[in-house]
């Protein structure tokens, strides 16, 4: 008999080839042609039903099992991001200004080695598999757009628990699963204000209304408001990462302006932070007799792993790769993710695997979205062979499971 693990690894060799096409041609937001046609070359000839997104170019696959019985969603985003890619690898981003730096490509790949591994044991499966291949996760609520087309009635019934893997780039040992139930990824939100005052010279400031020290008092006023208003055991961030006004020393601008992100792990404080924070910045610039126009841009909402179902995913993890390679994350993710908009409907859960080459340095390897990111796609196969797991698990019986062993002894490969 073969294992799962070795079943998976023996499709390694495709999973990388395809991973570093789609490395090579990064495509942004929500329109991935050149990707979508990959995607869509890798399932030919696998027994699916296929369809294209509207909205964006996405990609569902079904699978049907033999027999019937509840439907599970595997999910893979697909975009890259706006960077400039500067390391030195053979399958290096070819397009300038654009890299696969959070690891997407190894997303699709991983979740089409899960479709290939889960269309061989069909007669086996009791339920049905819906394979969400997602373009804009990247700020552009792609998930959003393929619940708003269908997503999760795709199947012809409504799906039942949804999962899906996330790659680091650092933090995680090569090959480790980890996560949490409960918030495992925060909310993201964007902040934008303008400051309106009345420009003049900057010999007489008197005649003029400034609005740079009224800027300045906000950014201030901002980081008090977070540290004195909100449980530190409720954490929020806010981070101001752009500031501009003016473009001559001896001149008043007639504007300030700020852009923020804001992050959060509750509801309560998302919603909160959506209300107080234009409100402080318009009392500030009020008191000082000029306007602030706030922006508040409403990004993902938090990811919350159902409990019942990150149990249930950890144990399928140690069942595939050994206790010692799998961990319970102490703390939640800083990032976002808009599968968290899929898990406000569906129960189910996001993994994070270790993807740093083997021997990294975690504490100094580049994070995820750097312009120096590797992934190292040794770990696709342990991907693919999860994502298979997870989904076995709900759709078949340990009897049923023609020609897949226990996979303890594969643990590590």
């Amino acid at each position: 008999m073969t294992s799962l693990a070795d079943r998976a690894q023996r499709i390694q060799p495709d999973l990388v080839a395809l991973r570093r096409a789609l490395h090579r041609e990064p495509e942004l937001g929500l329109r991935v042609p050149r990707t979508q046609s990959k995607v869509l070359a890798a399932l030919t000839g696998l027994p699916l039903e296929i369809t294209t997104g509207q909205g964006c170019t996405s990609v569902t696959a079904v699978l049907r099992g033999a027999h019937p019985g509840p439907t599970v969603l595997l999910r893979g985003d697909m975009d890259a991001l706006p960077i400039q890619e500067s390391n030195d690898l053979d399958y290096a981003s070819q397009v300038p200004g654009r890299m696969h730096a959070c690891g997407h490509d190894m997303h699709t790949a991983g979740l089409v080695g899960a479709a290939r591994l889960l269309t061989e044991l069909r007669d086996d499966l009791h339920g049905q598999v819906v394979f969400m291949f997602q373009p804009g996760e990247e700020g552009d609520r792609g998930a959003g757009v393929m619940l708003d087309e269908g997503i999760l009635t795709a199947a012809g019934r409504p799906v039942d628990f949804a999962f899906a893997m996330h790659v680091i780039a650092n933090r995680i040992p090569h090959g480790a699963i980890a996560t949490k139930p409960g918030p495992a990824a925060a909310a993201s939100d964007r902040l934008a204000i303008t400051v309106k005052g009345r420009g003049g010279h900057g010999a007489y400031p008197h005649t003029a209304l400034d609005p740079v020290p009224v800027l300045c008092e906000i950014v201030l006023a901002m980081q008090g408001f977070i540290t004195r208003r909100f449980d530190v055991f409720d954490p929020v961030v806010l981070t101001v990462g752009h500031l501009a006004a003016g473009a001559k020393a001896n001149v008043i601008p007639s504007t300030a302006v700020l852009e923020a992100t804001v992050r959060s792990y509750s509801e309560a404080n998302h919603a909160r932070l959506q209300r107080e924070l234009p409100a402080l910045a318009a009392g500030i610039a009020a008191a000082h007799g000029i306007e602030a126009q706030c922006d508040y841009h409403v990004g993902y909402p938090v990811l919350v792993n159902d409990a019942t179902e990150t149990a249930y995913a950890l144990d399928a993890a140690r069942s595939l790769f050994g206790p010692g390679q799998v961990f319970q994350s102490p703390t939640p993710a800083t990032g976002s993710e808009d599968f968290a908009l899929v898990l406000q409907q569906v129960p189910g859960a996001m993994m994070y695997i270790g993807a740093s080459p083997a021997g990294t340095d975690l504490a100094t390897a580049p994070t995820n979205h750097s312009p120096q990111a590797i992934f190292d796609d040794t770990v696709l196969w342990r991907q693919a062979a999860l994502l298979t797991e997870l989904a076995l698990g709900k759709l078949g019986r340990p009897d049923q499971r023609a020609g897949v062993t226990d996979a303890r002894s594969h643990a590590v490969k």
